[in-house]
């Protein structure tokens, strides 16, 4: 079941003048916006309440009640970028965090237990704000529109949930000042579970609890339709003869019910690690680019130093008085913040950048970033060989391409030719370039079973050959084996039109076919490593087994060669 948390600073924007004011929080204040008609009341404090002014009215109708208020103007902007700011503190309650005007809302689900229940996670959340100065009022339900309305419009989740004395701010269903407490508060209702839960949590709250347009709260009020709950008793197709706007209030309806779904979006990540150069004129000079990466290159390291991160993508923009742009991009194979590495790989790049009718900015930015510590190599500052290696494979793929410059890497699968592959040497882990990948489980790759190796003239056995070959062809080749023994060993085969006599021979060792990537037709494979007359050695395979059921006989292939 989903659960939605909704967070209300229902104060924010007296709380928020509070922390840097010298005012006296007892003061009667009140913060204004300017109207159609001159300022309006955008949040008072709880003196200025007291003496009759509230959100939304003119300034010369509070002052005529009580003409000692003190207006001061208000800083919607700034209100805003406070709540876009804390978005990343709210993410330790959730990794899914989303702005909801003064406010926020959570994905809960699945994340409750982490914090011993909804019960304590609520508490949390409460404690949390009020130690940064904020008072909020809260809900979780099954659905947004749920939550947020209870939040709202709602009774208290919390004894003693509320808002501080200092004042409250216009917002949706306010209700009159309170007092919080910051001693550990309890639940004082249920938190609503289903649909059921919902539409009685819901039923006595008012139409505009489900983010009506004002006309239509005044149509839907003009009809005798108060609340949610009486919203809920009168039959559609009725409500749709009633008034024109049935339709955006029976979708309001389904939302808060869950009949409708109303998703959450991830709040926008932190922009990635930047550096812009605006010039004064266009350059058309061919060094334009190179000299403009001087500069670009210490701000976006100083900016990567701050986050303490290490670039492994960069891409420097150029942008053309023409509105196109040109530009030029690396990789490195391990993160770095090095001016002079970062300054070598987008030189080249950087010169060949075409101005065309010229450039008027630049932009250098880190496109995949990943976490670097500050880091001492040594005492005398000698780069370790895992770095240098690094630095070597970035310039030979600027050099080359990322094609040319490769290394092997192990897969999971027990055939041979899909054993190991090739892949960019520029994608590869430091370790992963100094001693090659292990499997993609994480453990080692697989081991071959021992098996005792068989001489043809019945002597004991000597040393075991090596295991696996110097060299693997990229697609075994058929041979024809004249002659084997009844035990299925091969004692001389034709390979490339040439006979081979095998003096020795150890196996076999079988590999089963990949029954979930090969049809069934696939015949399993018995390997053997040989040694001809000569003393060449030779990996040998039979695909099928005599009496097997298969209408073909059992195949030879020769698969690798022994150094």
């Amino acid at each position: 079941m989903k659960r939605i948390a909704s967070i209300w600073l229902p104060q924010l924007a007296i709380e928020r003048w509070a922390k840097s004011s010298d005012l006296s929080p007892d003061a009667p204040v009140v913060l204004t916006v300017e109207g159609a008609h001159g300022p309006v009341i955008h949040a008072v404090t709880q003196a200025a309440a007291e003496r009759g002014a509230r959100a939304g009215a003119r300034l010369t109708d509070a002052r005529a009640l009580d003409p000692t208020l003190i207006a001061i103007p208000a800083d919607p902007e700034g209100d805003t970028a406070l709540v876009e700011r804390l978005v990343k503190w709210v993410g330790r309650w959730s990794p899914l965090v989303e702005v909801d005007g003064d406010g926020f809302r959570l994905d809960l689900t699945g994340v409750a237990h982490l914090f011993g229940g909804e019960k304590r996670l609520v508490r949390d959340i409460r404690r949390g704000f009020a130690r940064i100065g904020f008072t909020t009022r809260m809900a979780i339900a099954p659905t947004v529109a749920a939550a947020w309305a209870l939040a709202r419009f709602g009774p208290s989740l919390l004894e003693g949930e509320g808002g501080s004395s200092r004042g409250l701010r216009k917002g949706e269903g306010a209700r009159p000042p309170f007092s919080p407490s910051r001693r550990s508060a309890s639940l004082s209702r249920p938190l609503p579970q289903g649909e059921r839960d919902s539409t009685a949590m819901l039923a006595p709250l008012p139409v505009s609890a489900l983010r009506l347009d004002p006309e239509t709260v005044r149509t839907l009020e003009r009809l005798g339709l108060k609340t949610i709950g009486a919203l809920i008793d009168v039959p559609r197709l009725a409500l749709a003869r009633r008034f024109r706007g049935a339709e955006d209030v029976v979708d309001a309806l389904d939302r808060a019910l869950g009949r409708k779904p109303e998703p959450l979006t991830a709040a926008p990540a932190d922009p990635p690690p930047r550096a812009l150069l605006k010039l004064e004129e266009p350059a058309t000079h061919p060094e334009a680019a190179s000299q403009a990466l001087e500069q670009l290159i210490p701000a976006l390291v100083r900016e990567l130093e701050r986050r303490r991160l290490g670039a492994r993508r960069l891409s420097l923009t150029g942008y053309r008085v023409d509105g196109s742009v040109a530009v030029a991009a690396v990789a490195t194979a391990i993160s770095s913040r090095e001016p002079n590495h970062l300054q070598r790989l987008l030189a080249d790049k950087a010169a060949a950048l075409n101005p065309e009718f010229g450039f008027d900015a630049f932009a250098l930015q880190a496109e995949w970033t990943e976490g670097l510590g500050a880091a001492q190599e040594s005492l005398v500052e000698e780069p370790s060989g895992e770095r240098e290696l690094a630095r070597l494979v970035d310039r030979l793929t600027v050099k080359l391409g990322p094609r040319a410059v490769r290394r092997p890497q192990a897969e999971e699968s027990h055939l041979p030719e899909r054993a190991s592959g090739w892949v960019a040497a520029i994608n590869s882990s430091p370790s992963s370039l100094r001693e090659g990948d292990r499997s993609k489980s994480g453990g080692a790759l697989p081991r071959r079973a021992k098996l005792p190796h068989h001489p043809s003239d019945g002597s004991l056995p000597r040393a075991s050959l090596t295991n696996n070959p110097q060299r693997l062809l990229d697609r075994p080749e058929a041979i024809d084996v004249i002659y084997a023994t009844p035990e299925g060993m091969p004692r001389r085969f034709v390979w490339r039109r040439i006979v081979h006599d095998i003096s020795r021979v150890e196996g076999p060792e079988r590999i089963a076919p990949e029954w979930w990537r090969q049809p069934s037709s696939t015949r399993l494979r018995d390997y053997y490593r040989v040694e001809d007359a000569e003393g060449r050695r030779y990996w040998i395979y039979r695909e099928g087994l005599f009496g097997d059921g298969r209408v073909n006989a059992p195949s030879w292939f020769i698969h690798g060669l022994f150094g």
